[in-house]
């Protein structure tokens, strides 16, 4: 495993990568077409998709541009001269399964990979950027989402997008800046132009530009302070603030040289700035413009090819219609659909849901796909798609999470203690600004939710539990790099057990058969199923 005296050169990086995404890609891939049928709420968003083809008007509850993407893999499949052994009239046109779903799998293979630009980015380290690429290609409801005709990997894969190019931006000056800013503003609209939710992407951006703007004001008012003290007191404190680059220096040859004479758990990052130090380079018209009217602009335009087929409603009246329908879907409650769960029961995984559920007598009969379930008893083999994460990777990254937020809190309180007043470094380390930026991004994704009386449901986690994995990732990273045998050996045990739970209950993430009791041996909860 990677560790620091040992780095992961770029080759093997590539290589890595590239091995996610061979994996990502057969996992979404392999057996598309094996429910003749449409699942969940393929009920919606295939038939979305073809009646754009079909120049058929309708309702939408959503903002078209996942229902767009799903129509243009729906020409493009009935165009290839294969995958149409199966087909169904249900999306109101005699179609393959696999030419509804395959677009979704090639999007969804891409995820792990943007995950891991943006954890390279964050950091410059491969292997906390290849953790976070393999732990997300081993998530369970990444992979489900990925493998049906449904809407959220568009929210996730652009909101992403967008914290990519801006992460990008931040790296680059002038035109270069500009460019990826630019990027990143079309990626944030096309994320909410896929439901309103991904605007939570955009607002992570904007919270993380704010506190660093606040850092910064902080360090200013405390030097400006500073500076009518006595001589005296600004040596003392020039010496205190330099004392700890000192420190990390020498560390740094240390590490350099190949001599373990660390006395911290985790091994120190070499000397190295992340992109997130220059957020303040950013003024508030650029954001304004790059990340307020271009992504307005892009979700505007998003909408022409719907209201051109549909002229019900005009560009406001379908957003006050949208607005009505959701407010009219009943609150949080098993009354109302069985699956509803509050965002609270998210993070620990108690409420997930069946996308498709169906019995058959044995194995070879053919794969049931209408009507409902044989009765109790009856059926010895079942079929079940279940929309739920890896649990331990959700759960160990939940803990990973509240370590971050803890030692954010933990740098505040010894600054606090320490200096008898409230200070702030002027320049953060690499780890603190990625627990800042992971912190904030998922509070920005889940905290709204506290306030929706709505009936939600668990897929409604994916635009938060994604920073969740990369919290985990570097936790793990950090165990891995650490010259402590004991940490090592946490890092490898909590990847392993993140691989083999994906292995364990990958039959109900692919719909693959099992017996009542394999079954039952995955619903490790009631509540789970």
């Amino acid at each position: 495993m990677p560790n620091a005296q040992y780095p992961i050169t770029k080759k093997w990086f590539r290589i890595g990568m590239l091995g996610i995404f061979i994996f990502s890609l057969a996992l979404r891939f392999w057996g598309l077409e094996r429910f003749n049928t449409l699942v969940f709420d393929e009920v919606y968003f295939a038939k979305f998709g073809n009646n754009y083809l079909t120049h058929t008007p309708f309702f939408n509850a959503h903002p078209p541009l996942s229902q767009y993407m799903i129509g243009i893999g729906i020409w493009i499949g009935s165009h290839i001269p294969f995958w149409h052994d199966t087909v169904n009239g249900l999306t109101g046109s005699m179609r393959s399964p696999w030419t509804y779903r395959w677009f979704n799998a090639l999007t969804g293979s891409f995820i792990p990979l943007v995950v891991a630009a943006i954890a390279y980015q964050l950091s410059y380290r491969r292997s906390f950027a290849l953790l976070a690429g393999l732990f997300t290609a081993c998530d369970g409801i990444f992979l489900v989402e990925s493998r049906y005709a449904l809407s959220n990997i568009y929210i996730v894969i652009f909101g992403l997008l967008g914290h990519w190019f801006l992460l990008l931006a931040l790296d680059n000056q002038n035109r270069r800046r500009s460019f990826w800013l630019v990027f990143a503003g079309i990626a944030f609209g096309a994320s909410v132009g896929t439901k309103w939710n991904g605007l939570w992407f955009l607002s992570g951006a904007y919270l993380i530009w704010i506190v660093a703007w606040v850092i910064q004001g902080m360090y200013s008012f405390a030097n400006s302070k500073l500076f009518f003290t006595s001589p005296s007191l600004q040596e003392a404190e020039f010496r205190s603030q330099n004392s700890g680059v000192r420190i990390q220096e020498s560390e740094f040859r240390s590490q350099n040289s190949g001599v373990s004479t660390y006395s911290q758990p985790f091994s120190p990052s070499p000397l190295s700035e992340s992109p997130l130090q220059n957020l303040t380079q950013l003024n508030i018209f650029q954001i304004l413009f790059y990340l307020g009217i271009i992504p307005a602009f892009i979700y505007s335009i998003i909408w022409i090819p719907h209201l051109q087929l549909d002229k019900t409603y005009g560009f406001i009246a379908v957003h006050e219609q949208i607005l009505k329908f959701h407010l009219h879907l009943g609150g949080n409650s098993s009354d109302v659909h069985p699956y509803c769960a509050a965002w609270y029961k998210w993070p620990l995984m108690t409420r997930p849901m069946a996308y498709y559920y169906q019995t058959a007598e044995s194995i070879t009969e053919a794969l049931p796909v209408m009507g409902p379930p044989l009765p109790a008893g009856a059926g010895k083999v079942i079929y079940d798609v279940h929309a739920m994460g890896n649990p331990f990777l959700w759960w160990f990254g939940v803990a990973a999470m509240l370590f971050l937020a803890g030692m954010l809190i933990a740098k505040i309180a010894i600054y606090w203690v320490k200096e008898k007043r409230f200070l702030v470094s002027g320049t953060l380390s690499v780890d603190t600004w990625i627990a800042l930026y992971l912190v904030i991004n998922y509070a920005a994704n889940l905290a709204p939710w506290v306030e929706v009386t709505r009936c939600v449901f668990i897929y409604h986690y994916m635009c938060a539990v994604i920073f969740v994995f990369l919290a985990i990732a570097w936790f793990v990273d950090q165990c891995l790099r650490s010259y402590y045998q004991q940490l090592r050996a946490v890092g490898v045990t909590i990847t392993f057990i993140i691989i083999a739970a994906f292995i364990f209950w990958m039959p109900i993430y692919l719909g693959l058969p099992l017996s009542p009791n394999d079954y039952k041996l995955r619903m490790w909860f009631n509540s789970w199923i």
